[in-house]
């Protein structure tokens, strides 16, 4: 891979279950940003993304932030917390917003801000799949479907039928009983997005929703899980043109603030 960035200041890296992204925030102002399958290697698919920039600030979030830190350490490394660096991205390309909602493929996050953007309180699901980028992507795979369309597919539904269960085991089961008793396959993936929203969303109401509402993480670029949230919510949510850099930016902004305090 050629050497993707110059003249850089600071880096976030968001490393996560599925992709890992990088933005960086170059002297002149502007920002790139990269993306990369995780794959089995994610240090190795790191040590691409990073050519060309060592020397530089990296800030690491993601499941995989500590073992990058340990794995990185003659370069200038720190770590945050998913949870600050999706609130710090998200507020820095919405300053309105008062609620942050993550679906990635590891766990489901949900974070209320404070009017000057600090973290309130927030709420996690990472004991499993349920409810999570994984889960659709399990189900996806169950139903031979490509995951990208997973969403654009379920919306093609003409009727709205129940999944009981979010075990991904027992969901896939109760689908293919279904499909064994003639049910429309759309249908049954309808009924699996539905599932994953009304966890998602009895944890947007534990916590409060705002007007202001930002939806980042890989899963908000599926249509369906969008339109489902907005039907049971009432209202429209936001979601960023990259939903899935929103980590890696306010990682990246973290050490920015960082440099200029030094």
């Amino acid at each position: 891979m050629e050497s993707l960035l110059r003249d850089e200041t600071v880096a976030g890296l968001d490393i996560g279950s599925r992709s890992i992204e990088l933005v960086v925030l170059n002297r002149d102002g502007s920002l790139r940003q990269v993306k990369t399958p995780t794959t089995f290697d994610p240090l190795g698919q790191c040590k691409k993304l990073m050519e060309g920039i060592n020397g530089s600030r990296i800030i690491a979030t993601g499941y995989g932030r500590k073992l990058f830190a340990q794995s990185f350490g003659q370069v200038n490394v720190s770590t945050i917390t998913e949870i600050q660096a999706y609130a710090l991205g998200a507020r820095f390309l919405y300053p309105e917003a008062k609620t942050v909602l993550d679906i990635g493929g590891q766990d489901t996050k949900v974070i209320s801000l404070s009017e000057s953007g600090k973290v309130l309180k927030f709420e996690m699901n990472d004991r499993c799949a349920a409810g999570t980028g994984k889960f659709l992507e399990f189900m996806a795979a169950a139903l031979q479907i490509p995951l990208e369309s997973f969403g654009e597919y379920a919306l093609r539904s003409d009727r709205r039928i129940s999944i009981s269960s979010m075990c991904t085991v027992f969901a896939e089961s109760e689908a293919t009983s279904l499909m064994a008793r003639g049910e429309r396959p759309e249908n049954i993936a309808m009924g699996l997005h539905m599932a994953i929203v009304q966890r998602t969303t009895a944890m947007l109401r534990r916590l409060g929703v705002s007007a202001s509402l930002v939806f980042a993480g890989g899963v908000a670029h599926n249509p369906c899980v969008v339109k489902l949230i907005e039907e049971q919510l009432g209202q429209m949510v936001i979601v960023p043109d990259n939903p899935d850099m929103v980590g890696a930016l306010g990682a990246a902004l973290y050490g920015e603030n960082l440099t200029r305090e030094q």
